[in-house]
Formats: C-alpha cells, structure tokens, sequence
C-alpha cells in the first residue's frame, strides 16, 4: 500500500495552562481509492470552551476543498473533532455508535449543535469496519466509550490515526486503559496524535 498517505492539517490551538498551548490537528488520508478525513476540528468559537482560549490557525481546514474529500471519520465527538462537520454536509460522517448515542444523549458531552449541524449525514459503526482497502476503523475506547482509531497500511508499515485515544506520548509508552494497549497491540510504526504535530514513533529493537 505504498500509494496511502497520512498528512497532519493544524487547525487550531487550545489553552491548557499558563503559557502552555496544545495544537489540535486533523488528519488526512490520501488513498487511490478516496481520501477520507479523521476528525473535523475547530473552525468557530463557543462560549462553552471560552475557558481553553481557543486559537483557529489559518489557513486550517479553508485550505482543504470540502468536494475533494469523499469520507469523513470522527473519531470522537468531543467539540474539537467535530467542529467542522457542518463543511462536510452530505459526506458520509463514520463514528461509533456508542458515540453518536453518547453525544445526542441527555447528559452533557459536546457543543451539540456541532454535532447535529444541518446537512451531516452520520454512518453510525458497530465496532470494526473496512472503508478502504488497507483502511479500517478499530474501537478504543478509553478517553470516551466510543472512540475509535483509524488503522493504515502504507509503504512504511502500520500507522493509526487515534484521535484522543492518546493525549500525549507518554500514555502510548505506558498504557492505562483499553484504548490505548489497543494500539500498542496493533504494533504499529507511527500513530498520529490530534494534539501533536509529529506522530509518536514505535520504539526500536
């Protein structure tokens, strides 16, 4: 699968502390059969997160062409992967089932008018899915219970796209929850954070 390519779109960032600044990314799967999009980002603020400062980053998700994109994956719906959902009306929008649930549901949980904006048309997922050869969707929960990781086979090996399932490397070299020995189990070369730039490389030897 030499020809399938991940590539990190930097979106926004997020006050998390006293001078500290966490980036949010999306990430961008080019494949000979489509490209599909993991996570949506942020591309408006919100009273609800105006204690995280948000910060869009120009050009973000302006610079990607909406029609170029021929599906969608959330891989949670926390507000800062789901923000841009509503560019992608009509574009299959896949997330877990116990996350679309979680998100409509009665508790508080995410900006729901992101999530129900007008025109996303939701593929509600039961646990494994192929969307492309050598691209398949894998639950982790952990950060939420339906969160799910994206799994890609390129030319330099397996590499996942995990959303939050991680926050920071530290939680990939030392797994706590289900989640996250998910993907070490998947023994991949590369996984792709949302809140960083590179992504976390498998430890040698």
């Amino acid at each position: 699968m030499t020809s399938i390519t991940i590539t990190p779109l930097h979106v926004a960032d997020l006050l998390v502390a006293e001078g500290e600044v966490m980036p949010v990314c999306v990430h961008l799967i080019d494949h000979p059969d489509g490209r599909v999009l993991v996570d949506t980002g942020l591309t408006a603020l919100h009273p609800a997160v105006a204690d995280m400062d948000p910060r869009l980053v120009q050009p973000g998700l302006a610079a990607l062409d909406p029609a170029s994109v021929d599906l969608v994956v959330n891989t949670h719906l926390h507000y800062d992967h789901c923000g841009g959902n509503h560019l992608f009306a009509g574009t299959p929008v896949h997330v877990q089932r116990r996350e679309l649930e979680d998100a409509l549901g009665p508790e508080p949980y995410t900006i729901r008018e992101w999530v129900e904006a007008p025109g996303v048309e939701y593929v509600p997922v039961d646990g494994e899915l192929e969307l492309l050869p050598g691209v398949r969707l894998v639950p982790a929960p952990g950060h939420s219970a339906g969160s799910q990781v994206v799994v890609v086979e390129t030319g330099a090996g397996r590499e996942v796209v995990a959303g939050d399932a991680a926050v920071w490397f530290g939680q990939l070299d030392d797994p706590t929850d289900e989640g996250q020995r998910i993907i070490r189990a998947l023994e991949p070369v590369r996984v792709w954070l949302s809140h960083s730039h590179e992504p976390w490389l498998a430890p040698r030897g």
